[in-house]
């Protein structure tokens, strides 16, 4: 029977896509594993590849095609030997292909003629997980009355297959509970002025009207939810970086004939990485009803990119050498400002750094990123004059820091023994290397 093709969800935080490029025509044979499109996410273009063998009978949304849901129907695929009449039905239920660069159309209904059962939609797991499973496969889990966050997937990065479902022995089912059913739903945001209404205000002034792009409408959704709903506290600190500027400037001659040129930031990335080992009540995310303390320390960093920033997550920093962390960093930095990172090269981690001091920002206070409990806003050093232990007055170059916390994961005492370790390390670069 035939089988619907749909806009895949290639990252946690997609909500819709570009259809960037088919690779594929219809009437071509794809094998399951084929590249068949190419996808634009909010934060690169990623490969789709196929899930099942078969015939692409039909393309429902042409290439170039920007907006498209995920789980709306893009293509349709025929089995081995189907008949291509079948297709006839098909084609009146689906929507004609769009015109590039336009909004994506209206889903398609499930082909009645070719589909006896409606692909339900993609199922989650009870921990909020979405779980990766073919069409073919959901359809006859759904029928099966099989549960699939039981079954393992054999496909393409884990996914569930048609016959991971037909061997499977996963129990059927539960039932969903009074409780889960009679969850309300959360209050919806207060609504800003509409886009026309804005436009009014400046009517007979000159602009231009920007279209925002995936990652724009991801940015600001994101961190206007972290910002409503996270409780967020802030704690600051100088710290005097003279030790640090020295140690840094003997270790990048040694390391010279390597190649390697360590950064201020490479010395913050490792300060934060052992505080979070000092500190492990702090190692920790958000995950709605629980919290998950976590072992090794997974630290995110913002990089600016035209149009929005990335935060590629360098795991296990507590573990690597400052060499190691800084090539490491040069190279996700590069890459995410090409959009050539991975969904799991900027998904996760516990804690963030986001650094705007060669800009020369004195200090700022930034945005917890779910599910973080935190993030380390850095400023610039500059020398000024500083009261020195004896009570002499001398002249230090001194970075401002804030930290920002999620007080759900860490309270107030916890987050101050977090910054006075980062602040420790960084004042104390060589017992770092310890």
């Amino acid at each position: 029977m035939a089988i619907e093709l749909l806009m895949p969800a290639l990252s946690p935080t997609m909500e819709e896509g570009t259809l960037a490029k088919w690779l594929v025509k219809e009437g071509d044979t794809v094998n399951s594993g084929d590249v068949i499109a190419e996808i634009e996410t909010d934060k690169a273009t990623m490969e789709f590849e196929a899930v099942d063998e078969g015939v692409i009978g039909k393309i429902t949304v042409a290439e170039g095609t920007e907006g498209v849901k995920v789980n709306a129907q893009i293509a349709i695929l025929l089995e081995e030997g189907e008949d291509a009449s079948v297709m006839a039905d098909v084609g009146a239920a689906a929507p004609a292909p769009a015109p590039a660069k336009t909004a994506a159309p209206a889903e398609a209904p499930a082909p009645e003629t070719a589909v006896a059962t409606p692909a339900p939609s993609a199922p989650v797991a009870a921990t909020g997980e979405r779980i990766f499973a073919s069409p073919l496969a959901r359809r006859i889990a759904a029928q099966k009355g099989l549960d699939l966050t039981g079954i393992a997937g054999s496909g393409p990065k884990g996914r569930i297959v048609k016959a991971d479902v037909e061997n499977a022995t996963a129990a059927p089912k539960a039932a969903e509970t009074t409780q889960a059913a009679a969850a309300p739903a959360p209050a919806a945001a207060p609504a800003g002025p509409s886009a026309d209404a804005v436009a009014k205000m400046y009517e007979g002034r000159a602009f231009e009207e920007i279209k925002l792009d995936g990652m724009r409408k991801v940015i600001a959704a994101r961190l206007s939810e972290a910002k409503q709903t996270i409780p967020h506290f802030y704690l600051r600190r100088d710290i005097k970086l003279d030790a640090l500027l020295k140690f840094r400037s003997q270790l990048n001659k040694q390391l010279e004939a390597r190649g390697v040129k360590l950064s201020v930031n490479d010395f913050i990335i490792k300060a934060v990485a052992n505080a979070l080992q000092q500190v492990p009540e702090a190692n920790a995310v958000w995950a709605g009803d629980r919290v998950l303390q976590m072992k090794s320390s997974d630290v995110a960093v913002a990089v600016a990119i035209e149009g929005g920033l990335f935060t590629p997550v360098l795991e296990d920093a507590d573990m690597k050498s400052l060499s190691a962390l800084s090539t490491q960093m040069k190279d996700m930095a590069k890459r995410a400002r090409e959009r050539k990172l991975a969904p799991q090269e900027y998904q996760g981690g516990s804690f963030a750094i986001s650094n705007l001091g060669m800009f020369g920002i004195d200090n700022f206070d930034a945005i917890v990123n779910p599910p973080h409990a935190g993030i380390l806003a850095v400023g610039a050093g500059k020398k000024q004059p500083v009261v020195g232990e004896d009570g002499e007055l001398t002249v230090a170059t001194v970075m401002s820091v804030t930290m920002s916390v999620d007080h759900r994961v860490i309270d107030g005492a916890v987050g101050a023994n977090l910054l006075n370790a980062i602040v420790d390390n960084l004042e104390n670069p060589v017992a770092m290397l310890a």
